[in-house]
């Protein structure tokens, strides 16, 4: 059977790893970190469980389908609740908006914040059902290989006006500020300045009204235990703490997967859902590199980086949404701070994650958890996170304590944060960055990394790095992608995806649990 190595378990590498047992490989995933998920990853102390990373989940048939293809059905592996509203949006006034997918509903919302905006929000949900239907339904897992498979997308690209960015589209029609701001900050979810991002990234709004926003019982994390428990039952072989050093190159294609602790995986392709500058640069001799010289690799530019605080209280704050943004006093010019100048601003702007709002298990009894999340510039910037950290968070905590959390630091009993830092070091991605390439029009579709390697045979790319982008959808779609170009094996039992996992010994299934 051919071997396949996916290096890295994000939500990426994990769809990927089934998508290959479907067709017949055999399949090793090589995990850096102690436990699988990537910037999915879980955070659990004092009886408290924290998502580290994506706690929105939209397009949920992406992840039912995984099941599927390997002859299970998801409702046995994980369970999803529906969000309502989706966000809350409290804007600096005190005035808020929440978003949610009824019709009727958000033009009642819209109404009430803004009268004059009712007709214009429905042009506005109209145009972005119409980038929906080109910019997702057709073009979401299609690959982006050619210059001419570009080409082919630019008559309905300009038709769409996708040379406007999402917040000049959304002023298009949209006059009330506020809600300007609120139909327009779903780009900050892949990383992309509003402002400046193509307004093709306007198929987000279209998306979370069509199917819905949810979030997994029990954590993001549980769906993550759900896809390993897929893998294993299906003869995937998983190894954590393996960080890969070297990918070896013989006759143009990929050969062996050589990790930190000298083992050897002898692969026939590798799969990355690790960030391509540095599996290019730093696993990959250069002379094997001519499209991806360290020159050229230099020019990338990534998305803006963030703070996230975790904290659990023994205070019941009831009254909050299970989504909430803050909005801060400045929108167009904070932004232009992180993503353009890249500096840490003295104002910031807040996205609330209140889990135990829909699912109290998360937290001891009478307990609630949190996270609080600023954007914040990537490590080009010259923030010393390790001078910065708690002097950022206390801030944080006391402009929530005095606006939306009365009492918190006297309640608080667990506290803890993440920087720039974690990005760049724990989950090896460049710059800091937590969205990868920044998805600007220059890098997005053709223009981002492509899902197979130009170099390199049997080398292939998933993940936010790659087209369609970040974002829970996006890096699904990305190993749909991978689907469409990785060879079905000429001689694969028709039902593999049903055969008997393979046995593993002893040692194996350890690592393959850790």
């Amino acid at each position: 059977m051919n071997k396949a190595v996916v290096i890295g378990s994000g939500f990426a590498g994990l769809a990927s790893a089934v998508r290959l047992i479907k067709k017949g490989y055999e399949v090793t995933i090589l995990e850096a970190r102690e436990d699988i998920g990537g910037r999915a990853a879980v955070f659990k102390k004092d009886g408290f469980t924290f998502d580290a990373g994506p706690t929105v989940i939209t397009a949920p048939y992406l992840l039912s389908e995984l099941f599927e293809l390997l002859g299970e059905d998801a409702k046995d592996f994980y369970e999803l609740m529906a969000i309502d509203p989706f966000y809350r949006i409290i804007f600096n006034d005190g005035s808020q908006f929440d978003y949610v997918g009824d019709n009727d509903r958000i033009i009642e919302n819209v109404r009430a914040l803004s009268p004059a905006d009712v007709d214009g929000y429905r042009l506005l949900a109209k145009h972005s059902e119409a980038i929906f239907d080109v910019g997702y339904t057709q073009l979401a897992d299609e690959p982006f290989n050619t210059i001419s498979s570009m080409m082919r997308a630019i008559p309905d690209m300009v038709r769409l006006q996708n040379y406007r960015s999402v917040y000049g589209l959304v002023s298009k029609y949209i006059k009330d500020e506020r809600l300007r701001m609120a139909f327009s900050f779903e780009p900050l979810l892949v990383g992309g300045n509003p402002t400046t991002i193509t307004s093709i990234y306007l198929l987000i709004h279209w998306l979370e009204r069509k199917w819905g926003v949810y979030f997994a019982k029990g954590g993001t994390g549980a769906i993550v235990d759900a896809l390993r428990k897929l893998l294993l039952m299906k003869g995937a072989k998983i190894y954590t703490q393996s960080s890969v050093k070297k990918i070896e190159i013989e006759r143009g294609s990929v050969k062996r997967v050589f990790t930190t602790d000298e083992r050897i995986f002898p692969c026939d392709i590798v799969v990355s859902n690790a960030d391509p500058v540095r599996v290019y640069r730093d696993m990959i001799d250069a002379k094997h590199r001519s499209k991806h010289s360290d020159f050229r690799l230099g020019l990338k530019q990534h998305s803006m980086s963030l703070f996230v605080a975790y904290f659990g209280t023994k205070k019941l704050y009831p009254g909050l949404a299970h989504h909430t943004i803050l909005m801060g006093p400045r929108y167009k010019g904070l932004l232009n701070d992180i993503f353009s100048k890249k500096i840490l601003a003295d104002d910031f702007s807040l996205y609330l994650h209140a889990p135990t709002r829909t699912d109290s298990s998360l937290a001891p009894d009478g307990h609630e958890c949190f996270y609080v999340l600023s954007p914040v510039p990537n490590k080009v910037g010259k923030t010393n996170w390790r001078d910065e950290e708690q002097r950022y968070k206390d801030k944080i905590y006391g402009w929530l304590e005095k606006n939306h959390l009365p009492c918190l630091t006297e309640n608080m009993t667990v506290d803890f944060s993440v920087t720039p830092d974690y990005f760049e070091t724990q989950l090896q991605s460049e710059k800091g960055a937590a969205f990868g390439l920044e998805p600007s029009l220059s890098q997005s579709a053709y223009f981002r990394f492509h899902n197979q390697s130009e170099d390199i045979k049997g080398l292939y790319f998933v993940g936010a790095n790659t087209h369609p982008g970040a974002g829970v959808p996006g890096v699904l779609n990305s190993a749909k992608v991978l689907e469409k170009m990785v060879p079905d094996l000429k001689n694969k039992f028709t039902n593999v995806g049903f055969a008997i996992p393979k046995k593993f010994s002893s040692s194996e299934r350890e690592s393959s649990l850790e």
